[in-house]
């Protein structure tokens, strides 16, 4: 299995072949490495509706013929678009073939913003675990720290946990680190920071820091790979 960071939220899973990407947010991006138009996938899956992570993936499941998986709200604003969707809720899991995803809570917003510049609801914000190859994936979406991620812990064994640090609009560094701990993680990778001003962060002494919780972390580049 090899997971992509395409920077900001956005993971690209591959497995045996296929894959998955999360939140992707490229075009709007200036650090960006990858062209949205070489993005090669079977599905997208999106968290929530902030512009920040669903840009390109009309663009993306448009030019790959692949569905959008989304909270029920966000699909049917997508699907209104041209882009095939799958419309979930939390709790809820979806068979991909080659993953299946469920659908966890998230504590946050979630909006979309029209072109005039008003925002309407997008349903509720959400996280993933995402089940291939014997691998468990957490991604938390935008999220402040709170308890169920001690029963995520529980009832799943979290091979990674990728967990936003920038703090401002989600948990910062020194509470991801406690979330890492009542998630049980193998493996953290931290994302959500450094894109914008309001949320820089130093990685390295996150990864750091889990690494003094006897947890291993990689903070990636843009375009860097991991291979679990």
């Amino acid at each position: 299995m090899k997971i992509i960071y395409h920077g900001h939220s956005c993971v690209q899973i591959e497995v045996g072949g296929k894959s998955l990407i999360i939140d992707p947010f490229i075009s709007g991006n200036a650090a960006a490495v990858t062209k949205v138009e070489d993005i090669k996938t079977d599905a997208v899956l999106l968290t929530h509706a902030h512009m920040d992570h669903i840009l390109d993936a009309a663009p993306i499941a448009k030019s790959n013929n692949v569905p959008i998986v989304a909270i029920v709200e966000l699909a049917s604003y997508l699907e209104g678009k041209g882009a095939q969707t799958i419309g979930m809720n939390i709790g809820g899991t979806v068979v991909l073939g080659f993953a299946k995803a469920t659908m966890i809570h998230a504590f946050h917003t979630s909006s979309i913003t029209l072109e005039d510049g008003q925002s309407i609801y997008g349903g509720t914000p959400a996280g993933f675990i995402i089940e291939a190859e014997g691998r468990t994936i957490l991604h938390a979406g935008d999220t402040g720290l709170f308890g169920d991620l001690k029963m995520f812990g529980e009832l799943y064994e979290i091979d990674l946990a990728i967990l936003p640090i920038g703090g401002h609009f989600t948990m910062g560094p020194e509470h991801a680190l406690i979330a890492a701990k009542w998630l049980g993680a193998r493996h953290v990778l931290p994302v959500h920071y450094n894109t914008f001003p309001p949320i820089r962060q130093d990685a390295g002494a996150f990864v750091q820091a889990l690494e003094e919780a006897g947890i291993r972390g990689s903070a990636l580049g843009y375009g860097e790979t991991l291979e679990l």
